[in-house]
């Protein structure tokens, strides 16, 4: 069984704006009319046509597929076989930089008072999406607050550090009529725009309780394997 939780705590955020090894909180909005595995086939295609045929995209498809058969619908060997098309998008912005200071700070004493500062402010840096397929909803256009970001010495009561947003997108039509059958998406914030990590973990969030309840919007953090 996948190894997660949810948590709706702020202080878990923490763990998404570290390394990925910690797990990454992402929020998965899904919207479905899946029809019960009963002999239904499947090919997924990337949305944006020019990653047809490359590497990366079919290392992920590859991931989508097996959590499709996971779910009991089976692999088509094309799409003209498949009576379901798996559309599949991925992306993550250049980055932006964001500074925190906490009011609460006392520069003798070099002590922290709060877990949390309210107070936050931006500054921004220009966003361009690194891959632009032809998804509904991007380029992004959402946000969640952060918790306090401190410096480990103690010292420094203003922190900048470089949040980047990534985003999946996972839509299934049957093939026959084009009739949109499942749309979602997981979007999370992270300190690294490494698609080789975010993708996987963007995807097994979206596959957790699939296809989920219509129309709802979840928190999921997909724990880390441990090495054996």
């Amino acid at each position: 069984m996948r190894r997660l939780f949810t948590s709706a705590l702020a202080s878990v955020a923490i763990l998404g704006l570290s390394a990925c090894a910690t797990g990454l909180p992402t929020k998965v909005s899904r919207f479905e009319a899946m029809p019960p595995p009963n002999g239904e086939s499947f090919f997924v295609v990337p949305m944006d046509p020019a990653e047809k045929g490359g590497l990366e995209f079919s290392r992920y498809a590859e991931m989508v597929s097996k959590e499709m058969q996971e779910e009991g619908y089976r692999p088509a060997a094309s799409a003209e076989e498949a009576t379901m098309i798996v559309q599949l998008g991925y992306d993550v912005d250049e980055g932006r930089e964001r500074v925190v200071s906490d009011p609460y700070f006392d520069r003798w004493a070099y002590q922290r008072r709060a877990f949390y500062d309210p107070f936050y402010r931006w500054r921004y840096r220009p966003l361009y999406a690194r891959h632009h397929y032809y998804g509904r909803r991007l380029p992004y256009s959402y946000g969640w607050d952060d918790p306090f970001w401190y410096s480990p010495w103690g010292r420094d009561h203003i922190r900048s550090y470089t949040e980047y947003r990534s985003e999946l997108e996972l839509d299934i039509r049957r093939a026959e009529t084009g009739e949109a059958i499942f749309e979602g998406s997981a979007k999370a914030r992270s300190r690294t725009d490494e698609l080789g990590s975010l993708v996987p973990n963007l995807i097994t969030a979206m596959f957790t309780d699939f296809p989920g309840n219509n129309g709802e919007t979840v928190k999921i953090t997909v724990r880390p394997e441990k090495d054996d």
